[in-house]
C-alpha cells in the first residue's frame, strides 16, 4: 500500500492534482478544501489511500491520518464508494462529521451531494461505533433554514462549504437573525488574525 506522497503539485483539477515524485507525475484525488489551497509548483505532503480496482488503481489523498482514516471507515458504508467517501470530506471537514455522529445529526450528512436520507443514516449508523468521541463536543448548528442561504452566499463569494461552515459556526448564538448582519458576522471570520 502506498502510505504517503512528497512531491511538487504540477497540475490542478476541480477534484485530483497531480504530484511528481521522482520523474513520474502521479494523479491524486483529494477533498476539495486542501484542492482550492494547492498550486502548481507548491511541494506537499499526503497521506494516500490506495484504492485497487479490476480495471484501474486510484489514489485518494488527505492533510491528516484522520481525515484517510475517515475515507477508509466511509468505504465501510454499504453504498458508499471512493467519490461519495470524498464528497463526504469535501463538504464536512472531520471535526464537523465526529460532532454529528456524537449528536447524531443525520441531516448533515444529506447535505452532501449524492447523499440521500437512507445513505445518510447508514454513515451516521456506521460510524457511531468506530469514531472516538470526546465529551464537549457541541451539536453542528446549520438547521436554520437562514443558515442554508447563508452557506449559498459565502459560496458563491467563492468560500468553500467546509470554510463557509465554519464561519457560520463562529456566529454567536445570540447575533441578530437577519441575513445581512448575520453575513456580515460570518465574513468577520475571514478577517481574523
Amino acid at each position: 500500500m502506498i502510505a504517503s506522497l512528497v512531491g511538487e503539485v504540477l497540475d490542478k483539477n476541480s477534484d485530483n492534482i497531480v504530484i511528481e515524485i521522482g520523474g513520474v507525475g502521479l494523479q491524486v484525488y483529494i477533498p476539495a478544501p486542501l484542492c482550492d489551497h494547492l498550486r502548481p509548483g507548491e511541494r506537499v505532503f499526503l497521506y494516500t489511500y490506495l484504492v485497487v480496482r479490476e480495471d484501474a488503481l486510484t489514489l485518494y489523498g488527505f492533510e491528516t491520518k484522520e481525515g484517510r482514516q475517515l475515507f477508509s471507515l466511509l468505504l465501510g458504508v454499504n453504498g458508499v464508494g471512493p467519490r461519495l467517501a470524498l464528497a463526504v470530506l469535501s463538504t464536512l471537514n472531520p471535526e464537523a462529521i465526529r460532532r454529528a455522529v456524537f449528536h447524531e445529526q443525520e441531516e448533515l450528512f444529506s447535505r452532501v451531494p449524492g447523499v440521500g436520507k437512507r445513505t445518510a443514516q447508514k454513515i451516521l449508523m456506521h460510524l457511531q461505533d468506530r469514531l472516538p468521541m470526546e465529551a464537549g463536543l457541541k451539536p453542528v448548528t446549520m438547521s436554520a433554514e437562514s443558515d442554508g442561504d447563508l452557506l449559498a452566499a459565502l459560496t458563491s463569494l467563492g468560500y468553500s462549504v467546509v470554510e463557509a461552515q465554519a464561519a457560520i459556526q463562529s456566529i454567536s448564538r445570540d447575533a441578530p437573525q437577519d441575513e445581512e448582519t448575520r453575513l456580515r458576522l460570518a465574513l468577520q471570520y475571514f478577517t481574523k488574525p
